[in-house]
């Protein structure tokens, strides 16, 4: 086994993530993946057999995970990857497709290429190269992220003076 502790977070949507889930649970019983595994696995119908998870977790039992772990693998959900970032994770993005019925659309697809090219995250493509993200991600050049809570205001600030 592995040193580090791996959390896949998938989120509450209503739409499955099971090309992932199963990706990663033959990568464990492979030992391609030999780092601790837990997953919040939302509405997948896909019971991962390798590594342990939970459907849906308490905001409590979340917030332990993502400081416990070393690596978090998610889909693009914004929330998680920025709580991620918080707590100096590497995050690893696995957006959803709307083809494989992950999403309506691949909105996240875009979301995962903008925090890829700002150095925030890894992006994975190709779920055959997860291994390799997870085996380089502890040299990888990763940013912090600064959140532009002044921006946000004046653009909030804006956005309410013209309704």
């Amino acid at each position: 086994m592995g040193d580090r502790m791996i959390f896949v977070a998938l989120g509450t949507q209503k739409f499955q993530f099971n090309r992932l889930l199963k990706a990663i649970d033959f990568m464990v019983k492979d030992r391609q993946i030999k780092d601790k595994v837990f997953a919040q696995i939302g509405n997948s119908t896909y019971r991962p057999k390798s590594f342990e998870y939970a459907r849906f977790l308490t905001i409590n039992e979340y917030n332990q995970y993502i400081k416990e772990c070393d690596i978090i693998i998610t889909h693009a959900g914004v929330g998680t990857i920025l709580e991620g970032k918080k707590f100096k994770k590497v995050v690893i993005v696995v957006p959803r497709l709307s083809k494989y019925g992950e999403h309506v659309d691949d909105h996240q697809l875009e979301i995962a290429e903008d925090f890829a090219k700002k150095k925030l995250v890894l992006m994975c493509r190709n779920l055959k190269e997860l291994p390799l993200l997870i085996k380089e991600s502890k040299n990888s050049q990763l940013v912090d992220y600064v959140p532009n809570n002044k921006s946000f205001i004046l653009k909030l600030k804006k956005a309410i003076e013209n309704l």
